[in-house]
């Protein structure tokens, strides 16, 4: 199973997706480099697809796609952070939560927002919660 670090970004009640030319919308991240820290990783491949740079990354939860096994962080985004497409990002887009299960989406971007929308509207907070291990196969 392949590792991907994988980056929730919220302000003001939306989330950052990220999309290739002629790709669905996914969350921010991927591939963890060998002997990598999932957190850097995170750091570097938001960076790398938007140039955000964050002050500090909270490990979320887990989520086991098909074939890749998701480490989902929370990213502490500085206020005037705007995010850019960079390499081979085309389009980053802020989006209401409840927008992204009808948008053209990852299949695991789709089920790690609504994991993250409940676990926030049940514990009423949105960074430093217990694990979360879920799995769509």
């Amino acid at each position: 199973m392949k590792n991907r670090a994988t980056v929730l970004c919220v302000r003001d009640g939306t989330i950052l997706l990220v999309a290739r030319e002629r790709a669905r919308w996914a969350l921010p991240g991927g591939r963890i480099k060998r002997a990598e820290p999932a957190e850097a990783a995170a750091c570097r491949e938001l960076e790398e697809e938007t140039g955000l740079i964050v002050s500090r990354m909270s490990y979320y939860f887990q989520f086991r796609g098909c074939s890749t096994l998701h480490h989902v962080f929370v990213a502490d985004l500085p206020v005037d952070a705007v995010p850019e497409p960079l390499n081979e990002i085309a389009r980053c887009r802020w989006f209401v939560p409840s927008k992204i299960a009808s948008l053209s989406a990852s299949v695991p971007t789709r089920g790690i927002v609504e994991l993250f929308v409940r676990n926030v509207t049940t514990l009423g907070k949105a960074a430093g919660s217990d694990v979360i291990d879920e799995a769509i196969c």
